[in-house]
Parts: C-alpha cells; sequence; structure tokens
C-alpha cells in the first residue's frame, strides 16, 4: 500500500507540474516575467534573457497538491508535513517578492541582502517555535557513520536558523545552468526519501517524493535550452524544504554530504571573495563554480550532467553512512 503511495505521488507530482507548465509558461511571457541576465555573467548566457522564470510557483502548487492529496490518502497530514509546507512556501513567497522585483520593477538585484536574510530568519524563527512543542522534537545533532550523538540544547534554534538560512541560498547560488537545480534536487530529495522511509518517517517521505516528481516535470521544460526558470521562487523553496527535511530526519550533517554540490556551490563563492578581499587574486575564473567550468571551455550541457553525477555519488554516500554503516 505505502509503495503505491510513494509511486503516486511521483506520478501526480510530475504529471502536475508537466500539464500545468505548457499553460503556464506562455502566461509568464504575456506578463513579461522575463529573466533580466546580469552583465558581469558568463557572455554566452546574454541570449537567455527574456526567458521566463517565477517557474517556481508551479513546482511550489505541484508539490503542495501532491503531498495534500496523497497523504490523506494515505492518512491525515501529520505536523511535519504542514511544517515542510509552511517551510517551503515561506521561502518560496520570499523568492517570489525577490523575482518580481526584479522582472517586474526592474531591479535586477531583486531585495536587497538584509531584507532577504531577515525574511529567512524569521520564517526559520517560526518553523523552530512551532517544531519544538512538536512530539518529535529533539535537539540532539548525530554524526553521520557513528553512533555519536550531543544534545545542542538551546543552541538548536541556532543549528536551525544557520540550516534554514544556509541552505536556501546554497541552492539558490547553484541555480545558474539549465536543468542544474531541477536534477541536482531531484537526486538530494530522492535520497533523504529513502532516509525517511528508512526512519518510518512515511509522510516525510511523500513530501520528498512529491518533490521529486514535480522537479522532474519542472526539469522537462527546464532541460538545456530551458523554456521556463524556477527562479528564486522555486531555489529558495526547495533548500528550505530540504534544510527542513534534514532537521525533522535528525540527519543535520548527513545534508552536508548529500547536499554536496550545493555545499561546493557556496564554498567557491566565499572562497572566491575572500581570495579577492585579501589577496586581490581570483581562485576561478567565475564563481559559483558551475561558471568557473562553462568558461574553461565546456558545454553548459557537460557541467550539468557532471553536477548531476557528482550530486548522485553524494547522495549514494549519505544513504550508505546512514542507513549501511
Amino acid at each position: 500500500m505505502l509503495e503505491q503511495v510513494i509511486f503516486y505521488t511521483i506520478l501526480t507530482g510530475f504529471l502536475i507540474t508537466v500539464l500545468l507548465s505548457p499553460i503556464f509558461i506562455p502566461f509568464l511571457r504575456r506578463l513579461k516575467f522575463g529573466q533580466s541576465i546580469r552583465v558581469e555573467g558568463p557572455k554566452s548566457h546574454q541570449k537567455k534573457s527574456g526567458t521566463p522564470t517565477m517557474g517556481g510557483l508551479v513546482i511550489l502548487l505541484s508539490v503542495t497538491l501532491a503531498t495534500l492529496i496523497m497523504t490523506y490518502k494515505f492518512s491525515e497530514p501529520s505536523v511535519e508535513v504542514y511544517l515542510l509546507l509552511f517551510v517551503m512556501l515561506g521561502f518560496g513567497l520570499l523568492g517570489f517578492l525577490d523575482d518580481f522585483i526584479k522582472v517586474v520593477m526592474k531591479r535586477n538585484l531583486g531585495l536587497t541582502s538584509m531584507q532577504k536574510l531577515i525574511g529567512q530568519i524569521v520564517i526559520s524563527v517560526i518553523f523552530y517555535f512551532i517544531y519544538r512543542t512538536s512530539d518529535t522534537f529533539n535537539s540532539e545533532i548525530s554524526i553521520p557513520g557513528t553512533d555519536i550523538a550531543f544534545d545542542t540544547g538551546w543552541f538548536y534554534m541556532i543549528i536551525v536558523i544557520f540550516w534554514l538560512v544556509g541552505f536556501s541560498n546554497a541552492v539558490n547560488l547553484t541555480d545558474g545552468l539549465d536543468g542544474l537545480v531541477s536534477g541536482t534536487s531531484a537526486i538530494a530529495f530522492g535520497a533523504f526519501a529513502v532516509l525517511a522511509w528508512n526512519l518510518s518517517q512515511y509522510d516525510v517521505a511523500i513530501f520528498s517524493v512529491a518533490v521529486v516528481g514535480s522537479v522532474l516535470g519542472f526539469l522537462v521544460f527546464n532541460a538545456h535550452p530551458a523554456k521556463v526558470f524556477m527562479g528564486d521562487t522555486g531555489s529558495l523553496a526547495l533548500g528550505g524544504a530540504i534544510a527542513t527535511i534534514a532537521l525533522l530526519t535528525k540527519t543535520e550533517l548527513v545534508l552536508i554530504i548529500i547536499g554536496g554540490v550545493f555545499v561546493i556551490e557556496t564554498l567557491s563563492v566565499i572562497l572566491q571573495v575572500a581570495s579577492f578581499k585579501t589577496r586581490g587574486k581570483r581562485i576561478f575564473k567565475m564563481s559559483p563554480l558551475h561558471h568557473h567550468y562553462e568558461l574553461t571551455g565546456w558545454s553548459e550541457w557537460r557541467v550539468v550532467t557532471t553536477f548531476w553525477t557528482v550530486g548522485l555519488l553524494f547522495a549514494i554516500l549519505g544513504i550508505y553512512l546512514e542507513v549501511w554503516v
């Protein structure tokens, strides 16, 4: 029964996205919700200017419908489901405001860094205080591949904020090539579906595969050459959602492994900025890292498929450390 629910959740998420996108993409185009390409980015990306963005709205709708339909079919949605939807939609709303300012108000940088950070922290704090009232709340942190665990006490709130803010921004930074985040997030959420299933957190597993189905459906239109971008609406929401899954399944540190591509992309930006400010030299031709490989002569498709492969290896490693070690 449960295996069927998982399969139909993936299928539902996929079909909703595939059926809605052909309607939604022309609508975005008519509204002139086209992506503005930053002049300091790779010159090859200038041809993408005007491609409809905010496609993340379809992903959010698809994930929400697939999750609620299938959890109601299986059982009553748990507190964990509502927490996942709250974070995903909250970060999605923040991303939507950022996208809206960029494409409608013609401010290419969208929300200021401080505005975005405050919004992310507020959502994270609300999540923490709701989560700590649930029966499943646990402030322990476990080290992957070992039996070592330690209680972080009140400091766990700082961890929650750091994880949600950090990974929402990490996924956002990774969203720079056609299909890159769609593919890597499908792999990462699929890995967490396995972990949630193994922990008997079936509602969390259902949500995870709802995301898998939805982003795979979106990939049909987002693969190179992309007909639509997810925008910050999608990337911030996906990053917040995957961090929330890690918190609810108590696999916080495993996220660093399964989300290794997102971590590496973020580190490349940090190292690039730090090196330029301290030494006046760049480590990479351009950051995030995917742009570096583009500028070395790799095709966009080669960069994307390579990063997907690396993401898959990280996902297998994370599952291995959590389930079999």
